[in-house]
């Protein structure tokens, strides 16, 4: 299941994996930019619309009946900070100009994760897409075979500057990629995001506490990366 949406709260994240997708808050708690590959149900569209009012917010979809059911989804018009564009995310990122703040690729089609979304040349372009301070959020599926080639491209891109959670309720990590080098991100308080409304609060504080967690140990040299029957610890 890739989307999921409550008919009477339709800007709840239900789906584990976005609220921890959302942990890029910890180290970007206001962007001015934010790009999304893929809008599948709107989850993270809406979420971001509604709770970061001052974030210009473009959402990259390739397949046009996808993008025909957002008000089925309750996914807002496009206004002047918020445009779902008919594009392929990978050429979209390789051509843009305009550097971001943060990018969520949560692309996936009926056969799983496209090549186009997973190369390492979509990995450097979104590295310099990025602004100087910019964090790449990848979902991966650690069940699947190539899951070790994909995070290992994304490693050598970033520099190693990546931070890998796992989503318990299901088979999904999210990995963060960081264009800096910043040895201090995991002192980073978590009071950054006093600005953020306390319903959301309520949502994603539990994925902040993993998501902070997951940045000591790195910051403290073990780096963990989930793989389909084991866990694998290198320094």
């Amino acid at each position: 299941m890739q989307s999921k949406m409550h008919i009477g709260r339709p800007h709840e994240l239900v789906l584990a994996y976005t609220r921890l997708v959302m942990g890029f808050l910890l180290f970007s708690p206001t962007p001015s930019r934010l790009l999304m590959v893929g809008l599948g149900g709107g989850s993270m569209a809406k979420f971001c619309h509604k709770y970061l009012p001052a974030t210009c917010i473009e959402v990259a979809e390739i397949n046009p009946y996808v993008i025909a059911l957002r008000h089925e989804f309750e996914v807002p018009d496009d206004d002047e900070r918020f445009h779902v564009r008919l594009e392929d995310a990978a050429d979209y990122i390789r051509t843009s100009e305009a550097p971001c703040d943060v990018i969520i690729a949560d692309g996936f089609d009926a056969n799983g994760l496209p090549a186009s979304l997973c190369s390492r040349s979509f990995y450097e372009n979104c590295f310099d897409l990025l602004s100087p301070s910019g964090v790449l959020v990848a979902n991966l599926h650690c069940d699947h075979e190539h899951y070790p080639v994909y995070l290992a491209r994304l490693m050598k891109s970033f520099a190693g500057q990546v931070v890998v959670v796992n989503d318990y309720d299901g088979t999904n990590v999210i990995a963060f990629a960081f264009k800096d080098s910043d040895g201090q991100r995991s002192e980073r308080p978590l009071s950054n995001l006093d600005a953020l409304a306390p319903e959301a609060w309520d949502q994603l504080a539990p994925s902040f506490a993993r998501v902070k967690s997951a940045i000591n140990d790195f910051c403290n040299g073990t780096r963990v990366l989930i793989f389909p029957a084991l866990t694998h610890h290198f320094g």
